[in-house]
Parts: C-alpha cells; structure tokens; sequence
C-alpha cells in the first residue's frame, strides 16, 4: 500500500542525520514564533493610535533589514561557522520579541522590528549553509522535509497568535520570546559545531568572486523567477479572491489550500521528480507549474466582476473556484522548485563559500521582487474590472516561463553540473 503524505514525511525525517533534525524542527519553531507575531503587528500598531504610513514604515524597516543583509549574514556564516551564527540570530529574536513585550513607542517598535529582519538575516542563509553540508547528495530531500516543518510552523503560528491576541498583544510578544529562548538553549547544547572551511581571500574578495560567476548569476536570475512568483501569494492571489467573492475568508482559503499542499505534498512531490527527472529540469518544470498556476486565473478574470462585501454564497464559491484551483497548480509548481533550487545552489556557486552565495542569492532575488512586486500591483489597480484583468497574470505567467527557460537552457547545456575541482 502506498504511504499516506505524514507516513513519507515520518519516514524522510528519521533519514536525516541528527543535526539535520535539529534543524528542521529548528525551522518549524522559527516559523511559529515569527508567524504568532508578525501577522499581528499592524493590527498592534493602529490600537496604538499609528498612522497606516508609520505602519508601513516599520513593517519596511523589517523586510530591509534583514534581505538587505543576506550577504552579510552569509559570509560571516562561511567564515565564522554556521551554529554561532544560528544561535545568534535566534539570540536576536528574543530579543527582538521581548521588546515588542515592553515597548509602545514608535522608536521602540522600529528597533524590535529592525532586530526582528537582523536576526533572520543570521540565521536564514546559516541554517542553510549548514543543511547543504549536511545533506550532502541528498539536499533536494533534506530540503523538502525542511519545508514541509516550515509550513506546519507557518500555518500554526497565525492560528495560535489570533487565540492569545483576544488576550494581549504582549501575551503573542511574549509566547514568541519563549519559543526563540527554548530553540536557543536546545541549539546551545544539542546542534554540534562544524568545522569553518578555511577561506583564502577577504570578504570582499569572495563577494567578487560571486559577482564574478556567470553562470551563478545567470542561475540567480532564473532562479529568482520562484521569489517573484512566491510573493503573489501576498498579493494578486489574495487580491482576486477577495474582489470575485466579496468575502475576506476568500483570502484565508488561499493559503490554508497553499499550506495543506505544502504540508501533505512536498516530500512525495520531490521523490516522484527526483525519481525521473534531474535536479534543473524539476526546477525548471516547477517555475513553468507556478507560472500555470496563473493560467485559470487570467482566463476568468475578465468576465468576473468586482463582488459587492459580503457573506458566503454558492456564487461566491464558484467565482472563486480559479484562484483556488490556480493555488493549487502554483502550490504544487512551488515544492517542485524550491529544494531543488537550493540543492542546485552550491553546485553553480562554491561548497566553500555556500554561505555567500546563498546571500548574494537572496539578494538578487529581493531586488527582482521588488521591481516585479511593484509592477503587478500597478497592473492590477491599471486594469482593476473588464476586459485587460487578465494582463497581470499573463505577465506572472511569463515570468514563470521565463524562469523555466533560463534554467532548462542551462540543464541542456551543461551549465549546472559541478565545475572540476581545479576550475577557478
């Protein structure tokens, strides 16, 4: 009989090695602990008595902050070891939580949400870097057991900080503070150190090499393609589900359909492409699936109009049906993508410098995002009714294709295989 979607993922996780595991249910907490707050922290704010643009500033100052020192972050991971790294940045979060607890001015709340962003860029490319040594040949599976914890801490933790807001934001600050204090102290005595690959340049001097890499950032652009895509989820999803239906629970449904998927389907997802295809035709196949995501979307859009606020009818249903359908095309596109991307990674990058590359990674997709991000959202207030709605979902499923295209070239040419040891 075949295995049930918890009895794969059961079966995955015991495969790991012991620092894997650690890491992995590593990441389940730090997507508790962050989802408990962060989905919350606007809502904090205006009880406050904050204007929606100091909000908004705040919430900005985050996501800089911690994108915006990837790289850093991954160097000092390459140079002085993952773990202090990881225990670093989990150190910060309590930090970061703990302020959240006490303070109520806007200086107070930019520094927890600065610290917040600082402390994922520590940790973020670390854990990584560490799960690649780790992993060795085995990465894609790794990494997708990886993300299945993810989303079970990512779909917990809003549920778990919407029970103890009824109480008090400082509870959800508070709750999340003890979870970053027990990840600290379990990574403090159980996550054993690896020893730091000796470096013969300076940072700067391993970033040019970065910059230097052709085919890395070529890899990178295509790649990127998956960031631009993962971050529709915030916004054309969300934004058509609520304009065909009316109803907010619209929303809500997007993503418990993205989670669920995640959850039951990532680890089965990656041993059926492992098991055919290689490592960048699964990614390139996964980056055209997410663009297709966008295909029922676009093809309804322009004869669905904008639906008065309201409650749950069979219409609103049936309205909603293409975002949803087209969550799940773009859900199973996304595990297809992701821990093969990553396991891609050092492969075109460096084993040495994997760190590095992981940061100058995020990096070049934050900034791909940001443009696209912006440009979607001024096609969905351009053509916001009628006819043209379905340009800015033709434009995402471009992206996809686009993304798809630049690796599959690279699989056929032979761009993603390891260079020889000797070549610079």
């Amino acid at each position: 009989m075949d295995d049930s979607g918890g009895q794969r993922v059961l079966r995955a996780f015991r495969g790991l090695t012991a620092p894997s595991r650690m890491l992995v249910v590593n990441q389940l907490g730090i997507n508790l602990g962050f989802y408990l707050v962060l989905p919350f922290l606007a809502v904090h704010m205006a009880d406050l008595g904050f204007a929606a643009a100091t909000i908004g500033l705040v919430l900005a100052l985050r996501v800089l902050s911690q994108q915006g020192l990837f790289l850093v972050g991954g160097s000092a991971a390459d140079r002085l070891g993952c773990r202090p790294m990881i225990l670093l940045g989990c150190a910060l979060r309590i930090v970061a939580f703990g302020l959240f607890v006490v303070v109520d001015e806007l200086p107070g709340l930019i520094a927890a949400a600065a610290l917040t962003g600082l402390a994922g860029a520590f940790f973020n490319p670390a854990v990584r870097a560490y799960l690649m040594h780790e992993a060795g040949d085995r990465r894609a599976e790794v990494f997708s057991v990886f993300n299945v914890f993810g989303h079970v801490g990512t779909l917990t933790g809003p549920l778990l900080g919407a029970a103890l807001l009824a109480v008090d934001f400082r509870l959800v600050a508070g709750v999340a503070c003890a979870v970053f204090t027990v990840l600290t102290v379990a990574q403090l005595f159980a996550l054993p150190g690896r020893p730091v690959i000796p470096q013969d340049r300076g940072v700067l001097g391993s970033w040019g090499e970065v910059a230097g890499n052709r085919r890395f950032l070529l890899f990178a652009l295509g790649g990127a393609g998956y960031f631009a895509l993962f971050n529709q989820l915030y916004l054309a999803f969300p934004v058509e589900a609520q304009r065909v239906s009316g109803v907010a629970g619209a929303v809500s449904a997007v993503f418990v359909i993205s989670t669920l998927i995640g959850i039951a389907g990532q680890v089965r997802i990656t041993e059926w492409c492992r098991a055919r295809w290689t490592d960048g035709r699964s990614m390139a196949a996964g980056l055209a699936l997410m663009g297709a995501g966008f295909v029922p979307i676009g093809l309804s859009a322009p004869f669905l109009a904008t639906a008065p606020a309201g409650e749950w009818t069979p219409a609103g249903l049936l309205t909603v049906a293409p975002v949803l359908v087209g969550t799940a095309v773009f859900t199973v596109g996304q595990a297809m993508t992701n821990p093969f991307s990553l396991a891609l990674l050092p492969r075109v990058g460096s084993e040495q410098l994997v760190g590095t590359y992981y940061g100058y990674f995020y990096l070049v997709s934050a900034v791909v995002v940001a443009i696209t991000h912006t440009a979607v959202g001024d096609l969905l207030d351009r053509f916001p009714d009628g006819p043209g709605r379905w340009v800015p979902f033709a434009v995402l499923l471009a992206i996809g294709l686009a993304g798809a295209a630049v690796v599959g070239w690279m699989q056929r040419t032979g761009r993603l295989e390891p260079r020889p040891a000797h070549a610079p």
